[in-house]
């Protein structure tokens, strides 16, 4: 960083951190810094501009609100600003906030306390008491159209109730991912070797992004609705607008309180700031604001945000504690994930004593030595996580941790594929814990759902050595089950009903019982769509199989090497044998008429107004056919956005006629 004597300088480099940061946040997600961090910067940034005026930038984070806009969805412009707050960590802070209020508008002022989720923020537009449009903040002025993602939230209205509400009106609340799920979401993809999210904002920011509403839906996102915005607005105060909006239906949380003066405000932070932990979402503070829109009017805005509120953020909550060892768990994929045992330290309402290192890079970043004095903050507040190392108390005689070059389970050498962090066991069918954890993988509930089989039992089969993989299961007797530790023939025939009863389990769950890595239930669901039985997948070229909607480059490999495995080719064949079900059961759609008869189509690509599913539905309703691969015999192409390359080459090539979405639907209206 530039001295003190060097202004310029310093306002240079600020300025291109904190875009670079804003990036990072607004655009992929990532929080490189604590909140504190990036609010010091700014406010050393504010100090330098305020007295050299002369040096302040078009392009300086202080003359904008957030981040940039992505071009994955159509910019829509805000018809009222989305501002940031400005942020506080402090009571004095705070009062003085207060302070400067009442100097502008007197003493009798009301304020407006509401939890600050963790979340992100999204203005709803309603005509009519309908819908029409939801959209990101983006950079205050201008948004993301997310409509189509929005209306799966079931916190937010499709119609409003009630009919008193104005013709022309915007609801802004802040979208947010339960822990609940978050928890279930990380599990999943853990099990498909996925980098863990580190917070639910995250999460919920990459939700909110997809491009198929299908999975948005699926994530099961809430919405706390808290703010009113319309021309000439019947109502006087923002507490008013709260009750009202709740009635149309929208979701308002009950936490928000209506305070006479800065104390109370304060009675409130500090109450909320234990009892935060008892809400189902992440919180990070407080909001407060003036009740009185005549107020809020008079008081105005700066060039970046509201005057007449404040955001109080509380710090987050880390410990300190001593590193006393490394264990290394080998998962279902093999990759081997390094976990901190710790001291035993109070953090967050629970009792931390492992924390998540994440890998050798983090490892080698923090610069990790056992006996060493670790930071441990609880990221959205779940999970622990060391953030740092208190040098100063290091013991003189610390070494560096040494990865281990072999599995700490069966002894395999380690590996790591190009531009992945994590080391590998390479001994699938060899090692104990992948092996078990594979089969736990295809008993559990999201796959085959034996549920009187448990883990526990599973150890047992597998030390007998009645069970190495997921079809050994299917060959168990009455004979092999009875002997085992608290196993009687009741139990032993419960297990082989339960076992005999996942065979009616669907193809797309069978097909994530497998654990194929990086499949999981929602990519084995679109398999399942597009490739409606085991021929077919096992069949599907990797031009085919990232043609399909959500499959990338890495899953399209996965699959491809999964099935040139001879052992897994095995396994499945096994599995078919036994009774599963390798093809899916989705019925016929209605014929509606007979204008597509005799005609072939190709589907590639995403869609606005309707899903990769409803149109093959169409195609066929219609008497046509869909096929997966392109040849000179195909009817069309119906293409959609960010449609494979290598299909538009191909089509181009053959002279394949290329129908958009609105003109596939003209031909069949």
């Amino acid at each position: 960083m530039a001295t003190a004597q060097d202004p310029a300088l310093e306002i240079e480099e600020l300025i291109a951190k904190i875009n670079h940061l804003n990036y990072q946040y607004y655009q992929n997600s990532v929080s490189e810094v604590s909140d504190l961090e990036f609010d010091q910067m700014l406010k050393r940034l504010e100090e330098l501009e305020s007295k050299h005026p002369e040096l302040r930038l078009p392009h300086s984070p202080t003359q904008r609100v957030g981040g940039t806009v992505t071009k994955n969805f159509e910019t829509v412009f805000h018809k009222w600003p989305m501002l940031s707050l400005s942020n506080t960590y402090s009571e004095e802070d705070l009062r003085e906030f207060d302070k400067r209020v009442r100097k502008i508008v007197g003493d009798e002022v009301e304020y407006v306390c509401e939890q600050k989720f963790d979340g992100v923020a999204i203005s709803l537009t309603y005509e009519n008491g309908k819908f029409v449009q939801g959209a990101t903040r983006g950079d205050g002025t201008r948004g993301d159209n997310i409509t189509a993602n929005v209306r799966t939230i079931r916190d937010i209205p499709l119609q409003a109730h009630g009919k008193n509400y104005p013709e022309l009106f915007e609801v802004r609340g802040e979208v947010f991912m339960p822990l609940q799920v978050f928890e279930q979401l990380n599990a999943e993809r853990e099990e498909t070797g996925e980098q863990l999210l580190a917070n639910p904002r995250n999460a919920t920011s990459g939700t909110l992004k997809q491009q198929d509403s299908s999975v948005v839906a699926n994530r099961k996102l809430g919405c706390f609705s808290y703010s009113f915005h319309t021309e000439n607005s019947p109502y006087e105060t923002h507490s008013e607008s709260l009750q009202a909006i709740q009635k149309w239906g929208f979701k308002v949380s009950d936490t928000w309180r209506k305070c006479g003066n800065i104390d109370d405000v304060m009675a409130y932070i500090n109450e909320w700031e234990t009892r935060r932990t008892e809400l189902p979402i992440a919180t990070d503070g407080v909001v407060v604001k003036v009740n009185s829109y005549a107020l809020q009017e008079e008081l105005g805005f700066t060039a970046k945000s509201p005057r007449w509120a404040i955001a109080y953020k509380y710090a987050a909550e880390n410990a300190s504690t001593k590193l006393l060892d490394i264990e290394y768990q080998v998962g279902r994929t093999g990759a081997v994930t390094p976990v901190a045992i710790l001291q035993k330290v109070a953090l967050a309402g629970t009792v931390v004593k492992r924390a998540s290192v994440h890998n050798a890079n983090e490892m080698q970043r923090l610069d990790l030595r056992l006996g060493d004095t670790v930071f441990v903050e609880k990221g959205g507040e779940i999970i622990p996580k060391i953030t740092g190392v208190d040098f100063e108390k290091r013991p003189a005689e610390s070494q560096p941790i040494l990865y281990p070059t072999h599995c700490p389970a069966c002894g395999t050498e380690l590996v790591r594929t190009e531009g992945e962090a994590q080391f590998y066991c390479p001994n699938e069918k060899g090692c104990e814990p992948q092996i078990l954890a594979k089969l736990e993988h295809f008993i559990a509930r999201k796959a085959m759902n034996v549920d009187e089989l448990g883990p526990k039992t599973l150890v047992q089969l597998y030390l007998a050595g009645y069970v190495r993989n997921a079809a050994d299961l299917y060959d168990l007797t009455l004979e092999q089950l009875v002997p085992l530790e608290r196993m009687g023939e009741k139990s032993a025939s419960n297990i082989l009903k339960s076992l005999d009863k996942s065979k009616e389990t669907p193809f797309e769950r069978v097909l994530f019982a497998l654990g194929i890595r990086f499949v999981g239930s929602t990519v084995a669901k679109k398999l399942a769509e597009e490739l409606p039985d085991l021929e077919a997948l096992r069949g599907a070229t990797y031009e085919e199989l990232i043609a399909i909607n959500e499959i990338g480059d890495r899953i399209a490999q996965s699959i491809i090497a999964y099935f040139q495995d001879p052992d897994h080719v095995q396994l499945v064949e096994r599995l078919k044998a036994a009774g599963l079900k390798f093809k899916s059961e989705r019925t016929a759609p209605e014929i509606q008429s007979d204008k597509l008869e005799s005609q072939t189509f190709v589907i590639s690509g995403v869609f606005e107004s309707v899903s990769r599913e409803e149109l093959q539905q169409l195609i066929v309703s219609h008497g046509g056919k869909v096929v997966s691969s392109i040849s000179k015999k195909l009817s069309y192409l119906v293409a959609g956005d960010k449609m494979g390359p290598s299909k538009l080459e191909k089509a181009e090539k053959l002279g394949v006629k290329m129908l958009s979405e609105d003109e596939f639907l003209a031909m069949i209206k």
